[in-house]
């Protein structure tokens, strides 16, 4: 399998380099080259498969022979080790809950495959230096450039659940730095400790500025030439193929336990909430790799470029405003643009497989109150604009459920009246301090940050 930019001015290269290079030189995202299908009788097989079976042979031709077979069944098993329940909340409408993780956020997923496939070119770094140090030697050439080592760096954009689950994929991972900027007050309390407490190879960094000012400081980081010469830069957020692709996985699971319980008649349509758009667009990858899976919908906030495109067929991209659904407050969704090349940049064709409602916070929040109270579920933020999304799009569905309500505490417990008991597996951060370095929203002064580190 190889990967081609989307700038379409770089060549194309193979899952490795594209998973530690993150983006391409000319700035394009990476795709695959081909996207690959399933048989039949491997989606019959898929109804019964285990999880971690079925990650292996959906990521595998991703990988491309990159990770030999032994590593990579073990990077799936530990990916998806985790419960991913399809829970009905109407007679028409399931939540897919992806807040089982360690991080209790369906960024776990994506996390986790990638800090292992890293983890393993890593180590397969360092035999290959151990053999060319070797080599080296026995030449008496100790000048030469591959006895001299650069740190390698993971750089992360956060928005609220994406620093967290990286932190803790990439806690301890050897030889992997990782530097998560996040905008100032602009996260929920445990996000934010999830994202500041880690210590050893993580380190955060507050923004005094949006989510779009972090990912934009990130992009320009991977486009200059000092940095690069300095640092071996990666990115950890959707727009590497690593942390986008096995988002796929859930989808087959939800697919697996749809069909369990309707059978192959009735179709199961997606709502996914949507921010940066590449959870959808996942999704949208395994329904092109032949999984039978129905339409799509994405489910916006205030933040709604790609619902007024589907609407008008005029994409503008605006400055991002803050919401209670805090990680889909993306003015300028990275990921659309694979969306965009599945559907052959072909407009009509997208509305034939895409639709996307909005929904403002008073919406969202009386939301999260109605459905309590009727059904006795706590949606968090983001839940609440699928569920309306899953409501007006007025077929059975399944919901995105993306975090868990803990997460967002004022806007959760305010609506539902009652405290929402905090999991154990992020009980132990509350007693732990932040620690978090101030940055102001420019590139140059994370530069010079950057620079002075070393």
């Amino acid at each position: 399998m190889q990967y081609y930019s989307l700038g379409k001015q770089s060549p194309a290269v193979d899952f490795k380099t594209a998973a530690i290079t993150g983006q391409a030189p000319d700035k394009g995202l990476y795709f695959p080259t081909s996207i690959p299908r399933f048989t039949a009788e491997q989606i019959e097989r898929f109804k019964t498969l285990d999880k971690a079976s079925i990650a292996f042979e959906v990521m595998k031709p991703y990988v491309g022979g990159t990770i030999d077979d032994a590593s990579l069944q073990q990077i799936c098993a530990e990916t998806i080790n985790f419960d991913f329940p399809l829970v009905p909340i109407t007679n028409t409408i399931a939540s897919l809950e992806l807040f089982h993780g360690p991080t209790l956020a369906f960024k776990d997923v994506g996390a986790r495959f990638m800090s292992r496939c890293l983890g393993y070119f890593s180590k397969q770094a360092a035999a290959e230096k151990v053999q060319n140090t070797a080599q080296i030697k026995s030449e008496q050439k100790v000048d030469n450039p591959l006895l001299q080592t650069k740190p390698s760096t993971v750089l992360v954009a956060t928005s609220g659940d994406t620093g967290g689950a990286v932190a803790n994929g990439f806690l301890g991972v050897e030889g992997v730095e990782v530097i998560i900027l996040y905008p100032k007050g602009k996260v929920s309390p445990i996000q934010e400790l999830q994202l500041t407490t880690c210590g050893q190879n993580i380190t955060a960094l507050e923004v005094e500025g949006s989510f779009d000012d972090c990912q934009a400081m990130v992009k320009d980081a991977f486009m200059d030439g000092e940095l690069n010469a300095a640092y071996h830069l990666t990115s950890a957020n959707s727009i590497n193929v690593a942390r986008w692709l096995p988002q796929q996985l859930y989808y087959f699971f939800a697919w697996q336990q749809w069909v369990a319980k309707n059978g192959d008649a009735i179709p199961m349509n997606i709502v996914v909430p949507s921010g940066n758009f590449g959870n959808i667009c996942a999704g949208m990858m395994a329904k092109a790799s032949g999984l039978p899976l129905g339409h799509f919908v994405a489910a916006c906030n205030d933040n709604n470029v790609v619902t007024r495109y589907l609407s008008t067929g005029n994409y503008a991209i605006q400055k991002s405003v803050a919401t209670v659904s805090n990680a889909m407050d993306v003015g300028n969704p990275s990921n659309f643009v694979r969306i965009m090349e599945m559907m052959q940049n072909n407009f009509e064709q997208l509305k034939k497989g895409l639709s996307s409602y909005s929904y403002n916070d008073i919406s969202t929040q009386a939301t999260i109150t109605r459905v309590y109270k009727e059904y006795g579920y706590t949606l968090d933020p983001h839940g609440a604009v699928a569920f309306l999304a899953a409501e007006a799009f007025n077929q059975p569905a399944i919901i995105v459920e993306t975090a868990h309500p803990v997460k967002f505490p004022e806007v959760v417990e305010t609506a539902i009246g009652q405290t929402i008991a905090i999991p154990p597996s992020v009980q132990f951060l509350l007693d732990k301090e932040k620690v978090a370095i101030p940055m102001g929203a420019s590139f140059e002064k994370f530069k010079n940050w950057m620079l002075s580190k070393l």
